[in-house]
């Protein structure tokens, strides 16, 4: 966040790119699963932001809420949640997280370090508290001080 560094940036291709090809060959679920590559650096931060950016339909959207959680193997280490409220119908909209990293032993990081893609989130979107959307991730801290 002080330095205004981007360390990574994810976007979806254009919708005109998304349409080509045969619709009953897209995986309903493609897009939910993201992995990340970052140095052990990474895990030393102490806080980061991230900019998403959404689009809402034609309907509102009451009560707009995300619950991310990041284990490294069974043992939680953070645990966000972020509460976007009401979304304007037909809207495009920006929004920024910011995580306040837990201080991890070096110990911890370099086991991390060393077992790559086994420290994983879970992302879960919440409209009136209903689960609409669950998006998984894993991450490698490899390559790096």
């Amino acid at each position: 966040m002080a330095s205004g560094a981007v360390l990574f940036e994810i976007t979806k291709p254009p919708a005109s790119e998304r349409d080509q090809g045969d619709k009953k060959d897209v995986d309903a679920n493609a897009g939910r699963f993201v992995r990340y590559q970052f140095t052990p650096a990474f895990l030393r931060l102490r806080q980061v932001g991230a900019t998403v950016e959404f689009t809402v339909g034609d309907k509102p959207i009451n009560n707009f809420r995300m619950i991310e959680r990041h284990y490294f193997q069974d043992q939680l280490l953070k645990s966000f949640d972020f509460e976007f409220g009401f979304c304007i119908p037909s809207s495009k909209n920006t929004c920024e997280h910011i995580y306040e990293f837990p201080q991890l032993s070096e110990d911890l990081i370099r086991e991390m370090a060393t077992r790559p893609y086994q420290t994983q989130s879970d992302s879960f979107y919440f409209v009136d508290n209903k689960l609409v959307m669950h998006n998984k991730a894993d991450y490698a801290y490899g390559n790096g001080p």
